[in-house]
């Protein structure tokens, strides 16, 4: 019986792959940090890279930029509607403005309204 003190022995199976997708300017700094990247890839390589890794049924953490996240990408929203294994979320471009692209974002967004520039917060 194992003593639930003990911490359980952590999975020994394959290792969460990490990915970046988007704007070359940035992909330098993942490789670097040891992400998997895909510079600037078209929608149909976005479809092609998260197709395999669902079906292969592995783990992984890929960070996206905002113009991949707002693509018409129909494997991206897949995986974003299952949730699981697979975890996405999005940066935005060095020279743009933050901008939070998830879907809990959005929400709130469409909840709050967008108060930048105003001054007052919501409580």
């Amino acid at each position: 019986m194992a003593d639930p003190l003990v911490p359980a022995e952590p999975d020994q199976g394959r290792p969460t792959r990490m990915l970046f997708l988007g704007d070359e300017s940035l992909a330098d700094g993942f490789r670097l940090i040891g992400f998997e990247t895909f510079p600037d890839p078209p929608v149909s390589e976005v479809d092609r890279i998260f197709r395999e890794l669902q079906r292969g049924k592995e783990d992984a953490f890929v960070i996206v930029d905002d113009r991949i996240m707002q693509s018409s990408a129909p494997e991206l929203a897949a995986v974003r509607s299952e949730g699981g294994r697979i975890v996405v979320v999005a940066v935005p471009a060095l020279k743009a403005p933050p901008r939070l692209s998830s879907d809990v974002a959005d929400r709130v967004q469409r909840m709050f309204g967008n108060s930048e520039g105003t001054g007052e917060g919501h409580r």
